[in-house]
């Protein structure tokens, strides 16, 4: 039986911005993300501008003690209920501890979360061919009515 424990980081606590940084790195490394690492540049602010960032918050699974997944949400806005959502940007389990409930314990703190806050909704986008995709529509996410493409500009 696996001790497995979700927190909401603490970015006074250097072992979970260490975990961020950690994990983030990981899944921006996995062919689901990037497919390369993180620049030394990113490496360096990440922690401090999710610290300063008004709408950010971040979850912390440890598996055993060890560090073992994380997600990192942002708090958005929704016009059509007059209500804040949470968006979760990031989803990562280390390869080593995917298949044990870990992606399913984040998603459960991220919705306890929301409900907390009277947020109306969660979103997330995922790759077509993420397979990650299965977590989601078991865990209830869906694609509406009409599918949306999340578009993007890159300013770097």
């Amino acid at each position: 039986m696996y001790n497995l424990i979700v927190k909401e980081a603490d970015f006074s606590d250097v072992k979970h911005t260490d975990a961020i940084l950690k994990l983030t790195d990981a899944y921006a490394s996995d062919p689901m993300g990037l497919g390369r690492p993180l620049s030394d540049s990113t490496r360096q602010k990440l922690t401090d501008e999710l610290r300063k960032f008004p709408g950010s918050i971040c979850f912390i699974a440890f598996l055993d003690g060890e560090v073992a997944g994380l997600a990192n949400c942002f708090y958005s806005f929704s016009t059509f209920s007059a209500s804040r959502i949470i968006n979760l940007h990031d989803l990562a389990v280390l390869s080593e501890y995917r298949g044990k409930g870990i992606g399913s314990a984040l998603l459960d703190a991220v919705e306890k979360k929301a409900r907390e806050e009277n947020c109306s909704k969660i979103t997330l986008e995922v790759r077509h061919d993420n397979r990650a995709r299965n977590l989601y529509e078991r865990a209830g996410f869906s694609y509406g009515e009409t599918l949306m493409y999340f578009m993007s500009k890159s300013l770097e």
